[in-house]
C-alpha cells in the first residue's frame, strides 16, 4: 500500500488543541503517571495495516526490510525531575547569569530572575526544592489561555501570591524576577516538594492543567541542567539536534512524515530524528534501521549522552524505531500512529531497546 498523502488539507489548529484533541477523540493517555506506577497501552486504529517500504539501500548488516516510520516504540513516562543543576548563590549572581547566558541561549536577566525565584523560595520555604531549571522551562512553554507573562502565571494565581515580594513595592506580572517569586511561591504552594518526581510532577500539574505543557517544562528544563553543568556541549550538533526536537512536541506522529517544512503536519520515529540533525548540519539516513547501521555505537553498558539516538529491535535483523535521547533516562519520541511527539522513558524491563549511536559529538 502505498504512503500516506503528506499533502492533504488539515484544519488548522493550534499544537496545544492537537494535543487535546488526540487525547479527547482518540483515547489518548499520554503521561500515565500515577505513583510512579505507569501502565500504557498503544491505541489501535481500524486501518488496514500498511506494507513495509523498503528502503532504498539495504542496511549493509540486515537482510531484512526497513520501514520508513518503523514499529511502535516506547509509550510510557515514568515520574521524573529534571537532574541536579548548577546552583546560583547570592554572591556573584549577575556573574553566574552572564557565564550561562550563551550556553543556555536565555538572556542573562532572564537566568537572574529565575536564580532569584530559587533563591527567595529557598528562604520561605526550604523543603520545596524549588530549581531555577523548572522557572526557565516555565518560560520555554507554550503559553495559554489567562496566562501573562514570562512564567505564564494566570490571573488567580498572581492573586493570591504577589504579595510582599522582595525587592519591589508593585510587583510586575511582565518583570521576570518579579514573576520567578510568584511562580514560584505557586509551585511550592501546599508543601510541594520539587525535589523528586512525584512531587514536581504533582506541583506542574497543579500549575497549569496541560500534558503538552508539562512536557514541555520537563524537555527544557532538563536540557538547560543538564547544559549548566556542562556548558561545553551546548555548542554541539547534538545539542542543536535536542533543541529542534524539543520544538516539534505536540505535534503529531505521522507514517512517513518528515515535518511540517516538508508539508507534512508532524514526523515519523525517524523523520524526527533526521529532521533533527539536518537541523544540525549532519546527514542521517531516513530509516530507523539504516540510521542504526550508520551511526557510531555507543557501548550497551553506557548510559546515552544528550542527543544521542536511542534504537529499538534486534540489531542482528531490523531495527523498527528510533528516539532522541534527552538525559536522565528520558527520550523525545514520535511513538505510533494516533499519538503526538512527546517524552518518554526510553529504557525499561522487557523491551526490546537495541542500543544507542552517535552521529555527532
Amino acid at each position: 500500500m502505498s504512503s500516506p498523502n503528506l499533502d492533504a488539507v488539515t484544519e488548522p489548529v493550534t499544537r496545544e488543541q492537537r494535543w487535546a484533541r488526540g487525547a479527547a477523540t482518540r483515547g489518548l493517555v499520554a503521561l500515565p503517571l500515577v505513583a510512579g506506577l505507569v501502565t500504557c497501552a498503544w491505541l489501535l486504529t481500524d486501518e488496514p495495516a500498511r506494507q513495509p517500504v523498503v528502503a532504498a539501500a539495504p542496511a549493509p548488516a540486515s537482510t531484512a526490510p526497513s520501514t520508513i516510520g518503523g514499529g511502535a516504540g516506547p509509550s510510557v513516562l515514568e515520574e521524573t525531575a529534571p537532574v541536579a543543576a548548577q546552583e546560583p548563590v547570592h554572591n556573584g549572581l549577575n556573574d553566574w547569569a552572564t557565564s550561562l547566558s550563551g550556553p543556555l541561549d536565555l538572556p542573562a536577566e532572564a537566568l537572574t530572575g529565575f536564580a532569584t525565584g530559587e533563591l527567595v523560595l529557598r528562604d520561605e520555604q526550604p523543603n520545596c526544592k524549588l530549581s531555577w531549571v523548572t522557572l526557565a522551562g516555565i518560560a520555554s512553554a507554550s503559553p495559554a489561555g489567562d496566562a501573562a507573562g514570562p512564567l505564564r502565571i494566570s490571573t488567580a494565581q498572581w492573586k493570591k501570591f504577589s504579595h510582599q515580594v522582595p525587592g519591589t513595592a508593585k510587583p510586575n506580572i511582565e518583570n521576570v524576577r518579579d514573576a520567578s517569586i510568584v511562580a514560584g511561591r505557586a509551585l511550592c504552594a501546599g508543601n510541594a516538594a520539587l525535589g523528586g518526581g512525584a512531587g514536581w510532577w504533582k506541583a506542574i500539574a497543579a500549575y497549569r492543567s496541560s500534558e503538552l505543557f508539562r512536557q514541555q517544562v520537563l524537555g527544557n528544563a532538563q536540557m538547560f541542567a543538564a547544559l549548566s553543568v556542562d556548558p561545553a556541549r551546548a555548542a554541539t550538533p547534538s545539542t542543536h539536534a535536542v533543541r529542534f526536537a524539543l520544538g516539534q512536541l505536540g505535534l503529531p506522529y505521522v507514517w512517513g512524515g518528515n515535518g511540517p517544512e516538508a508539508g507534512a503536519p508532524g514526523f515519523d520515529c525517524s523523520g524526527l530524528t533526521k529532521a533533527s540533525y539536518d537541523s544540525a548540519g549532519v546527514a542521517l539516513p531516513r530509516t530507523a534501521d539504516s540510521q542504526f547501521r550508520a551511526t557510531r555505537q555507543v557501548p550497551i553498558a553506557e548510559e546515552p549522552k544528550l542527543g544521542d539516538l536511542v534504537f529499538y529491535g534486534n540489531p542482528a535483523t531490523n531495527i523498527h524505531h528510533v528516539g532522541l535521547y534527552l538525559g536522565n533516562g528520558l527520550m523525545i519520541n514520535a511513538p505510533t500512529e494516533g499519538q503526538a511527539i512527546q517524552i518518554h522513558t526510553y529504557h525499561r524491563k522487557g523491551d526490546d531497546y537495541a542500543g544507542a549511536g552517535r552521529p555527532a559529538n
